[in-house]
């Protein structure tokens, strides 16, 4: 399902394992023991129930965004905006439920709320689309754009218009909304600990999206165009429609991330919500091979060494940074695992179309 070459489906397992043996370097130069470090950050990701569903509950909107990030990929497009998007789906659902609070029936309001989410960081996702597909404006650069775009909206939203009128009121005026009516709190699966039924809705748009690229003509163009857009343009399929229609559902995606984040577990929008989530998917969908099946357990991975990072800091006393820099080293290695193997392919190829003459000839003589 995830592609027949062994190497390429390995290349990402092998880049977390090199990053993880250079931290180990790192942490001896430390003073710290690895094998205690590491057995700290598995037992806080997966030690027991409650990690476990911690670890579930982060890798939660890193697979919606991760199956996002796939979609653009196999579109031609590459979204660097997820974390601009995600924003925005969780700006717009917070505002939709606290102004319709009392006037839905509740589950009615709840899945709305979450529609308004996935459409806000559709439209998001459609501006940097369109300006690729008819002036061909680069899609990095505009989509990091709109990420900066995102965050001084949510900055100048929670400072202003959006802000609790009770933190006005006691002169705290700290940076967030107003808590979200009960109504659209998404349920809890395994109460007191936060993971929620996001975790299946997550699941279940990551069989829809894989129904959508593999067993639909829309996915099938879609597919088309990422791999070679002039045979596809020659085949009759209208390039920039789908290379836009890519980055629109992308968006979506990370729009429901935020829409879910919000709902499920914070309950309100706060300032430095779910910060990271949209460049953190980028990486989920690599270590995934960029498959959406391929996202679900790279997203719970990655759950986990969020989760189990904060163990290893708290138990081993390992400073902040170097958490940060043993995350930065798997994304590291995990990005220059897929440059290898897409530069090996292509050595691969050029090597099989060299050879397949010299076969012809031989087997004609």
């Amino acid at each position: 399902m995830l592609g027949g070459d062994p190497v390429a489906t390995l290349a990402p397992l092998v880049a977390v394992l090199l990053a993880l043996s250079v931290g180990a370097i790192i942490l001896l130069a430390l003073g710290k023991n690895p094998i205690e470090a590491y057995s700290a950050m598995l037992n806080g990701a997966f030690g027991d129930d409650r990690s476990l569903f911690r670890t579930l509950t982060r890798a939660t909107p890193l697979l919606l965004v991760a199956i996002g990030i796939c979609i653009a990929y196999r579109g031609g497009m590459i979204n660097i905006g997820a974390e601009g998007q995600l924003f925005i789906g969780a700006i717009s659902a917070t505002a939709f439920s606290l102004a319709l609070a009392g006037q839905l029936p509740g589950g009615l309001l709840a899945i709305l709320t979450l529609i308004v989410g996935a459409t806000a960081g559709a439209t998001w996702g459609a501006v940097p689309g369109i300006l690729k597909a008819r002036f061909d404006v680069n899609e990095i650069l505009s989509t990091v754009m709109m990420n900066e775009i995102a965050i001084q909206l949510l900055i100048y939203l929670l400072s202003g218009p959006m802000i609790d009128p009770e933190q006005v009121k006691l002169g705290t005026r700290v940076p967030q909304s107003s808590a979200l009516p009960e109504d659209v709190w998404l349920g809890r699966l395994a109460p007191p600990s936060q993971i929620h039924i996001g975790l299946f809705v997550a699941l279940a748009m990551a069989a829809i999206v894989y129904a959508l690229l593999w067993r639909t003509t829309i996915g099938y163009r879609i597919r088309a165009v990422g791999e070679n857009r002039d045979a596809a343009r020659y085949a009759g399929i209208s390039v920039p429609r789908y290379m836009a229609l890519s980055l629109i559902l992308s968006g979506a995606l990370a729009g429901l991330a935020g829409a879910v984040e919000v709902t499920g577990v914070t309950h309100r929008m706060v300032e430095g919500f779910a910060v990271g989530y949209g460049f953190s998917g980028i990486v989920v969908a690599l270590f995934g091979r960029l498959h959406p099946i391929g996202a679900v357990p790279s997203a719970i991975l990655f759950g986990a060494l969020l989760v189990g990072a904060d163990r290893m800091q708290r138990t081993v006393q390992v400073p902040s940074a170097t958490i940060v820099a043993l995350q930065g080293l798997v994304v590291v290695f995990v990005v220059s695992s897929e440059i290898w193997v897409r530069r090996r392919s292509a050595r691969r190829q050029v090597s099989a179309a060299e050879v397949t003459p010299v076969a012809r000839q031989e087997a004609s003589a």
